[in-house]
């Protein structure tokens, strides 16, 4: 293969190991990581043949991940998909090898079917008249290879006898996306956050249910534990050894000294204590599974709906999208110009009984206050989180879960909005003295911690410095949020510059749209 395909390759498996959420994600990110590396040592020439190859290596080292594999789940569909790929590779093993669509189709048609079957495979699946999700996404990617590969697009199918219910659910999924990602003025890219990764949701049917799977068990563990960590290889087989005496749903994936581990139990700190001895663990996420239960996480009636509402403000049109993709309302008019009475408008006009105001504006959070207590007056439960920019409101809501109670949403938030740092970069609009030095209108300004830290150089150049001060003080996720008038190469330079000093550090970025500042900067 090229070295720039290859490089390529390298790079999207590492992306998926690092961005891999839940049980069915670990998963996943095996299943690109396998078959990057059989991509690249097999036969171009032979592109079906390499294909068949790719999905079977990829099915083997998803099952090989897996501490104790379970069907009815995305592991299955992986297995039917290249066992489908294989025999077509078979019965037309010359024309298949060189012809890679009908190896495809095969095995996405393979895909459907064992997705349709799922149900038959877990009782959890059956119950819920659902689908495993896991296995539905990767068929999903198959269907998409599909067209990619032949320019033919598969037919929507109902692959599963509940699924008249749920007719609408994909249409009504896709066309959120779509108007999220139109909003945010993107489609989807490498270094763009796809928007529900701000709810950290589980998949609902239209009646506002979860849709458990594999993750999910009412008998099972009371926590999922995940987190990357650094360590030797020859390391990995103890660990796993002892997280599967600690749980269930163990996936462990990875390589070359960077793994990602995922696992199901009820003693969080000997799963995170047996990382610790096996390496550095970092980013970890812990989900207590009662806060996810159905009965608790989607609402039932019109009186619950509303029980509790987030209100924020947003800077721009796609920071406006992103808020509420993630549930929170968003008044039209913003800083500067509400005013108490536009806030406690904002709260009453949420209809809910608990409200959470997150200013994002240091000036604006007083102002909220006082709207805060004139609605309490009249029996909403408010309580102002006082985030002083659109990063730290970012960080909140991606926090935020409606299993929890009131207190415990209010803690889990605020505290991801004061471990955020935060910074950004814009242009100065007269002369003046700052705590950086003196400035002269149209100068770059770079501000960190709401403090002015450089004058002077390219936007990009202010940018790459904001970044690299923010992380002084440790991070693992750098957030970009492009103004209306970033330059196209800011976001390139960060992320080159991040790629040759701190290669551990994921970026993402949003299209935020907000004027003044070409940029904001979020470290956490």
């Amino acid at each position: 293969l090229p070295c720039s395909l290859a490089v390529a390759l390298t790079v999207f498996s590492r992306g998926a190991l690092l961005g891999a959420r839940g049980n069915s994600g670990v998963i996943l990110s095996q299943l690109v990581r396998a078959g990057a590396q059989q991509l690249m040592r097999g036969d171009p020439d032979q592109p079906g043949a390499l294909l068949a190859d790719t999905l079977s290596r990829a099915a083997d080292a998803a099952y090989e991940a897996v501490g104790e594999p379970v069907e009815g789940t995305i592991l299955t569909v992986a297995r039917a998909a290249a066992d489908a790929a294989q025999q077509a590779l078979a019965a037309f093993a010359a024309e298949s090898a060189m012809q890679p669509g009908g190896v495809v189709k095969a095995a996405a048609q393979a895909a459907r079917e064992a997705v349709a079957r799922t149900p038959d495979q877990l009782l959890v699946l059956k119950e819920a008249g659902v689908v495993d999700a896991g296995g539905r996404g990767l068929s999903i990617l198959l269907d998409a290879a599909v067209e990619a590969l032949t320019g033919q697009r598969l037919a929507p199918i109902v692959p599963f006898a509940a699924a008249a219910a749920n007719r609408h659910s994909a249409a009504a999924a896709a066309n959120r996306h779509s108007a999220a990602a139109a909003a945010n003025g993107h489609s989807a890219a490498p270094l763009v956050r796809n928007v529900t990764r701000l709810t950290d949701r589980e998949p609902a049917d239209p009646e506002g249910r979860l849709v458990p799977g594999a993750d999910l068990s009412a008998d099972g563990p009371g926590y999922e534990v995940m987190y990357l960590l650094d360590c030797d290889d020859a390391a990995v087989p103890q660990l796993r050894k002892e997280l599967g005496a600690l749980g269930d749903s163990l996936v462990v994936v990875g390589g070359e000294g960077l793994w990602n581990v995922h696992v199901h139990v009820d003693d969080v700190g000997a799963a995170v204590e047996a990382g610790i001895e096996a390496g550095r663990p970092y980013r970890l996420r812990v989900t207590h599974f009662a806060d996810r239960a159905p009965t608790r996480s989607r609402p039932t009636s019109s009186d619950e709906a509303v029980k509790r509402a987030v209100v924020t403000f947003a800077a721009g049109p796609g920071l406006t999208a992103l808020f509420r993709a993630a549930g929170a309302v968003v008044p039209g008019r913003q800083w500067p110009r509400c005013s108490t009475g536009e806030v406690l408008h904002a709260i009453r006009a949420a209809g809910a009984l608990e409200v959470i105001v997150l200013p994002n504006k240091a000036d604006g959070i007083p102002v909220a206050e006082a709207a805060g207590r004139l609605a309490r007056e009249h029996g909403v439960r408010v309580a102002v989180i006082p985030t002083r920019t659109q990063v730290q409101g970012l960080a909140a809501v991606a926090v935020r879960q409606p299993g929890r109670s009131f207190d415990e949403d209010i803690l889990a938030m605020s505290t991801a909005a004061s471990h955020t740092r935060h910074g950004g970069v814009t242009v100065a609009a007269r002369d003046a003295m700052t705590t950086a030095g003196p400035c002269h209108e149209g100068d770059t300004l770079g501000i960190v911690e709401a403090d002015f830290a450089l004058v002077g150089g390219t936007l990009a150049e202010a940018a790459v410095a904001v970044v690299e001060r923010l992380l002084t003080g440790g991070g693992e996720l750098v957030t970009l949020v492009t103004g209306a008038d970033c330059p196209d190469d800011l976001v390139s330079q960060v992320a080159e510059r991040l790629d040759q000093t701190r290669p551990d550090v994921e970026l993402v970025v949003h299209a935020g749209g907000q004027p003044r500042y070409p940029v904001l900067v979020g470290v956490e």
